[in-house]
């Protein structure tokens, strides 16, 4: 067969590591008895992907394959499925669980172009493997599309009864209001939202801020307001002296503005544009102001994801306690265990116990304050108020967060799911599921469901 190739990555993420990556799969790709077009090269920026992509529309070919090195949006995998009228795979690969930074995050990658190509109606196959280690089998499993990444048959979507307890909640949440502050990036089609479909599923509100306000008031913040975070900061973290004072007086003063805005606008949640604003225009991460308001039941959903905090909304209503909006970055299929992440912001309360959390910095954007700890042992419910293909479900599924060593900066948790992770990691993709899940401590499922059907959501349980 003749493949036209296009190997994504980020410059934000460990290229050189994504380049030795990518070399291990060019050779194997060589190896195999299949043509190869196109550069090979690691595409970094627009311009480059682009050319990549007008070259190969010279070419003839059978498939295209896209190699998802590092974590990319969707917004160059949907050029390619609306440029060519070929046969789509795409290759993502996992993610050494070392300790330090995410080097590939490529999983989440793979998670976003699922959903957006599902939302557009594109079908295609998909791997999750490492190069070194791949067989000739499963990479033509690949180029066969024998493993085709399809919507979930209606069947397995399934509606329970509602009760008194979900009713109540429901009443509860049409009540609730949401400050989005800024618009979604470019690519993430997991977090736009429709307030007329958001009203008529819960009543929820969503007020529009602009991101420059927002930031003008952050920066008018005086330094006595953030005192009272910082003493508090000084007692919960380690190493909070050995990040830039300046970058951290900036981050907290978010935090301070946050609380000023949830005050005057009544807001319960906010979905914030993190980045990269906050990092280029302003000089400090909002993820430990987040994981503070979060831990304080006032939900922040990052990369202004509505339906994420409307996520958190429902899922803290039900359980009564703080939930961590996070990415699934890893799952090991021999190992039998995923990796939930995000940079730095779960709720303290989340820290493993005989852990002392730590103060750090965002490992691409180099700036502070991020929380950084695994997360403690116990049953966790998932859940994600879906837009997937269109179609507004609830999905669920549980687990049993593991006590292991911290599998990567920030704060993350390795969790051993109720099925098995290979099965689990096929449904997310298969769902379309976005990229973006709550999870909190404790089995919640039954309730959930109920409230499912209070809000008319049938449930598909992963």
């Amino acid at each position: 067969m003749r493949i036209g190739l296009l190997a994504l990555g980020r410059p934000t993420f460990d290229v050189e590591y994504a380049k030795e990556k990518l070399n291990h799969c060019i050779r194997f790709l060589k190896s195999t008895e299949h043509s190869i077009l196109g550069s090979g090269i690691l595409l970094l920026d627009e311009s480059d992907t682009m050319d990549e992509i007008e070259s190969l529309k010279q070419k003839t070919f059978d498939f295209i394959l896209i190699l998802q090195v590092t974590f990319t949006d969707s917004v160059t995998v949907l050029t390619v499925a609306n440029s060519f009228d070929k046969p789509i795979g795409i290759w993502a690969f996992p993610e050494p669980r070392e300790g330090g930074r995410l080097k590939l995050n490529a999983f989440c990658g793979l998670n976003l172009a699922s959903h957006s190509l599902g939302l557009n109606n594109f079908e295609f196959s998909w791997i999750y493997e490492n190069p070194e280690t791949i067989s000739y089998s499963n990479f033509n499993k690949l180029i066969d599309q024998e493993r085709p990444r399809r919507k979930l048959d209606a069947a397995v979507l399934s509606m329970a009864k509602s009760s008194k307890e979900a009713k109540s909640i429901k009443d509860k949440l049409s009540m609730l209001k949401i400050g989005r502050i800024g618009n979604h990036p470019a690519g993430f089609d997991t977090c736009k939202y429709e307030q007329t479909k958001l009203s008529d599923l819960c009543g929820i509100k969503v007020d529009q801020i602009e991101l420059g306000s927002f930031l003008t008031q952050a920066r008018q913040v005086t330094g006595e307001k953030i005192e009272t975070t910082l003493s508090t900061l000084q007692d919960q973290l380690s190493f909070l002296n050995e990040v830039d004072r300046g970058q951290l007086e900036m981050s907290l003063k978010l935090k301070i503005s946050l609380e000023e805005i949830r005050d005057k606008g009544g807001y319960n949640a906010f979905a914030l544009r993190c980045w990269p604003e906050m990092f280029t225009e302003y000089g400090g991460a909002a993820c430990a102001p987040a994981s503070i308001m979060t831990e304080n039941k006032v939900p922040c959903a990052c990369e202004a994801d509505v339906y994420g905090a409307v996520t958190q909304l429902v899922l803290q209503a039900v359980s009564g306690k703080p939930v961590f909006l996070t990415d699934v970055v890893d799952i090991d299929v021999n190992d039998d265990t995923g990796v939930f992440w995000h940079c730095g912001q779960a709720p303290i309360s989340m820290c493993e116990p005989d852990f002392a959390p730590r103060a750090t910095i965002h490992t691409n954007r180099k700036m502070p304050l991020l929380f950084e700890f695994p997360l403690r042992k116990g049953v966790v419910t998932i859940m994600r108020i879906s837009q997937a293909f269109g179609e507004q479900k609830m999905v669920v599924f549980k687990g049993r967060i593991i006590k292991r060593s911290l599998p990567f900066t920030g704060t993350c948790g390795v969790i051993k799911f109720e099925r098995n992770a290979r099965e689990v990691m096929d449904d997310i993709i298969a769902s379309g599921l976005e990229h973006h899940v709550a999870i909190t401590y404790g089995d919640h499922v039954k309730l959930l469901r109920e409230v499912a059907a209070e809000l008319k959501l049938p449930t598909l349980n992963i």
